[in-house]
């Protein structure tokens, strides 16, 4: 048997206006998901418990069948782990992005989706700069970077510092950052190391370049999303099934290397609206010769969500339905020995550019699936389905039939 989980990230919504009152998903064009939910099941799942933000690290892992309860200790050493960096027991991994601040509000998180080449000479300036034995900085993909602490030699409790109030960019945008600068008996060191970005990264070529050009400076960093070291079971270990994970962002590749999933890198898979959904689906497939599972992530839709851009949002959707679902339910049509599933990991609504912790919408077909009377896929019509899992991580078990 193989089974498919299909992740549209952030890509569920609300009502808009602009769409008569329709969400995305009921306003793109999405036969092939419309197919699975027509002769599938349907229904809602919590994947962000109240207790957690909710964040694509906790509704991922939900996905994924761990409880975030139980596992989550934060974002940064999850993107570590994909980047092959070793968090020791006294030390705290932050997420880094590299950010556009003008007249002191948080204008744009990912400095205009910055080239990786760019920022890695951004980051290895800031390490140089404002690097020590206390802390380093390690260059990711575009806007997306790691700094790890160590508590010991910053003379840092790292109790308090796990607990420091850090705020996503991405939810504050065109907001005066004085009000989300790091808060805690920790968050002098942090709110410093930021600051001082500031003045470092001015006088940076790169960022001249850049404003000559017309595209947003990464002229500050932005500390987020600390944690330690996770202790997780091996997915094999839990659910029998050996399997592989795809996406373009290190966080999704870092929970699945910790759980034993093989990550897979795509030429092409870039994390934004140009990402190459073809060949995402094309390496799924060529994975599930070998392997039981496939995870496929597609952050497009969330980056939309978070740029407010409708227009964005319904393209990629469509993209990802065409490109991504069709291609591989293509190519189980009519078969048996397969099943697949698709759904947002959480919403990304455009009123609100940030993720919400409402119920998402899935829909699941294959083998063994009962057909219910959905025939469509949306947010409307999954709470129709009276299908609700409450603890989301258990999704997994459902649609493994474990």
């Amino acid at each position: 048997m193989k089974y498919i989980m299909l992740v549209g990230d952030g890509m569920s919504d609300r009502p808009l206006k602009e769409l008569d009152d329709n969400t995305i998903l009921e306003s793109s064009r999405i036969p092939n998901m419309t197919f699975i939910a027509k002769e599938g099941r349907v229904g809602c799942a919590i994947t962000v418990p109240e207790t957690l933000q909710p964040a694509s690290d906790v509704a991922n892992m939900a996905l994924l069948g761990y409880d975030p309860r139980e596992y989550y200790s934060g974002r940064g050493p999850l993107e570590a782990a994909n980047m092959g960096i070793e968090i020791k027991e006294n030390e705290v991994a932050f997420r880094c992005n590299t950010v556009t601040i003008a007249e002191d509000k948080m204008v744009d998180y990912s400095a205009g989706h910055i080239t990786s080449k760019e920022a890695k000479q951004i980051i290895r300036t800031i390490d140089k700069k404002l690097g020590s034995d206390a802390i380093r900085f390690y260059p990711g993909i575009s806007y997306r970077h790691l700094a790890v602490i160590d508590c010991d030699k910053a003379k840092l409790d790292k109790k308090e510092l796990v607990k420091t109030i850090c705020t996503p960019p991405h939810d504050i945008l065109d907001k005066l950052i004085a009000r989300y600068l790091p808060r805690g008996q920790a968050s002098g060191f942090l709110t410093d190391l930021m600051l001082k970005s500031q003045s470092i990264l001015k006088k940076l070529d790169i960022n001249r370049v850049r404003i000559d050009l017309g595209e947003n400076p990464a002229n500050m960093i932005w500390l987020w999303g600390q944690g330690v070291k996770p202790n997780m079971p091996l997915f094999k270990d839990k659910f029998n099934l050996t399997g592989s994970i795809i996406s373009a962002v290190d966080l999704i590749k870092g929970i699945g290397k910790i759980i034993g999933l093989e990550p897979i890198d795509v030429p092409g898979a870039t994390g934004y609206y140009d990402t190459d959904y073809l060949a995402k689906a094309k390496y799924a497939l060529n994975a599930l010769k070998e392997k039981d599972f496939v995870f496929v992530h597609v952050e497009a839709p969330d980056e939309a969500g978070h740029n407010g851009d409708v227009r964005q949002k319904i393209l990629a959707v469509e993209n990802f339905d065409k490109l991504v679902v069709g291609t591989i339910l293509d190519e189980f049509r009519g078969k048996n020995g397969f099943r697949i599933i698709v759904l947002p990991d959480h919403a990304t609504p455009i009123a609100v550019r940030t993720h919400t912790r409402e119920p998402v919408p899935f829909a699941m077909y294959g083998e063994g699936i009962e057909k219910d009377n959905v025939d469509r896929y949306s947010e409307s019509a999954a709470k129709m389905s009276k299908f609700l899992i409450e603890d989301g991580f258990k999704i997994m078990e459902i649609f493994l039939n474990k």
